[in-house]
């Protein structure tokens, strides 16, 4: 199950279904407020989208399932991870934390009570969002509400020091990201009692949509998540949380 960045969509892992199949089913995580629920509101808080999409998926329980995240989404892919241990459901085969740095790694930003246009400069930097998106005033006053609750939701969350996840987590960065250094990366570590690894690509905090890095990531899954069982047609849906 993949879970987008703040501002994101489900429509962000179209191609990773498309390249894992048909040995993994892809389901990508949906948020309100965007694409097909854009009349939806918006969560400002991420412990709220975490029980949302835990019991949007819970019943998900025929297979293994494993998470992947990024930025935002690999928050909320440890949060629905806890989820599911607190409930006493199967651990999940993998947790993949993308481009987000461990939940001890605390960092002061309120990118969420910026300036919208100090928002599209911040958007700008990362360089995830399709830059004739941020130069339109209608697609900007469409997608601004959703981004900002995303970045609130991420930046006034706050963990739990006293839980871990019990199963095995895999880190992904890149290498000139300015939001996570390599060391808060690697800090997940501190966050589960199972293996980590750690894999440093070239780039920035969008290192994955990189047609040589997205390949590599693509390698990446497909050999982690190889022999786990999940062997059922990747039909690419969008859970609705």
């Amino acid at each position: 199950m993949c879970l987008p960045h703040a501002g994101g969509s489900a429509s962000f892992y179209f191609p990773v279904s498309r390249a894992l199949a048909p040995s993994v089913e892809v389901l990508a995580v949906q948020y309100p407020g965007r694409q097909d629920r854009r009349h939806e509101p918006n969560i400002p808080d991420l412990h709220v989208m975490a029980d949302r999409i835990f019991d949007a998926v819970r019943h998900l329980d025929d297979k293994p399932l494993a998470l992947f995240g990024h930025s935002m989404g690999a928050v909320l892919a440890y949060e629905v991870a806890l989820r599911m241990q607190d409930a006493g459901l199967p651990a999940p085969a993998r947790v993949f934390t993308s481009g987000r740095r461990a939940p001890s790694c605390v960092r002061d930003e309120r990118i969420h009570a910026a300036t919208d246009q100090q928002l599209v400069a911040e958007l700008r930097k990362l360089s995830g969002t399709d830059s004739t998106m941020l130069t339109d005033p209608e697609l900007l006053e469409m997608i601004m509400p959703a981004i900002r609750s995303d970045y609130r939701a991420v930046e006034t969350y706050a963990h739990d020091p006293g839980r871990k996840l019990d199963c095995p987590v895999t880190v992904l960065t890149g290498d000139s990201d300015p939001r996570v250094t390599v060391g808060e990366a690697a800090a997940w570590e501190h966050h589960t009692s199972g293996p980590t690894d750690l894999h440093v690509y070239p780039g920035g905090h969008f290192y994955l949509a990189e047609p040589r890095e997205s390949v590599r990531v693509i390698e990446l899954l497909r050999e982690l998540l190889a022999g786990q069982g999940a062997d059922a047609p990747a039909r690419g849906r969008a859970v609705v949380a």
